[in-house]
């Protein structure tokens, strides 16, 4: 394992176990609203600390990007550590079992290393650019399916900038009916996860923020599958409007999304 990957695994863990502790007492969380439907809890800001203290410990000058805290050093560096301590903060504070730690490194802008750590099911998504992805030790890949109607595509709402609304429904009604069905699970990193290892076989979803795909677009990639945004271009980290899938299925689900977007 990259020694860089393998502080990202200790980070995860180490995160994973606080929030853990807090699972088991919801009611005592503090949770703040940073805007309409998007929440922070005590849990995430000290995951967030554990994490990047791990980070920091090993590699002091790097520089970081997290959810609660953040920039710290970006341009100062050439590492830069793309962080989300708690990828689906909703879903924990309602108990819903359904949340990952996301753990990204980019070297000179390009993700090189992701981990993502599911502590409810103690599954843990690793990649290194070049090598590979894997599940809890274990090559994975993208699924084999090639027709639509055989897919089940994961998808999130959007939530907190409604802007996007009638036009995702028109997206969602015409997945619905060409597909063998529609997730929407609320933690975007094990989405992307989800595709990488064949439980789904595509995911799309618009204005997500970078410390929710950086990771998961690594892992996916490295198991044979294909990041866009809704043009099929590279800028889906910028904007945050993220197309995935296995090679076969992403243009068929391109094909379906371009319609609404004129």
């Amino acid at each position: 394992m990259h020694p860089m990957l393998n502080v990202a695994v200790k980070a995860a863990r180490r995160a994973a176990n606080i929030i853990q502790r807090g699972s088991h007492n919801l009611d005592a969380l503090r949770v703040d609203k940073k805007k309409p439907n998007d929440f922070v809890s005590d849990m995430d800001r000290a995951s967030e600390e554990a994490i990047i203290e791990t980070i920091l410990d090993a590699y002091p000058k790097h520089a970081i990007l997290a959810e609660e805290s953040g920039a710290k050093g970006i341009g100062e560096s050439e590492y830069e550590w793309i962080i989300d301590p708690i990828d689906g903060t909703t879903n924990f504070i309602h108990g819903h079992p359904q949340y990952a730690i996301s753990i990204a490194m980019a070297h000179k802008g390009l993700i090189q290393q992701a981990v993502v750590y599911d502590p409810s099911r103690n599954d843990l998504f690793t990649a290194s650019r070049g090598v590979g992805s894997f599940m809890n030790d274990r090559r994975i890949r993208v699924g084999k399916r090639v027709s639509l109607l055989e897919c089940v595509i994961g998808t999130g709402f959007p939530v907190t900038d409604q802007s996007y609304l009638d036009t995702y429904l028109g997206m969602l009604k015409d997945v619905i009916t060409r597909t063998a069905g529609v997730r929407r699970e609320g933690a975007a990193s094990l989405d992307l996860c989800n595709v990488a290892c064949g439980r789904t076989d595509g995911f799309w979803e618009f204005n997500l923020k970078p410390w929710d795909i950086a990771a998961g677009s690594l892992i996916i990639q490295e198991a044979g599958g294909i990041v866009t945004d809704f043009q099929g271009e590279q800028e889906w980290l910028e904007s945050g409007n993220i197309v995935a899938a296995s090679p076969k299925v992403l243009a068929q689900l391109l094909q379906i999304l371009a319609p609404h977007l004129a």
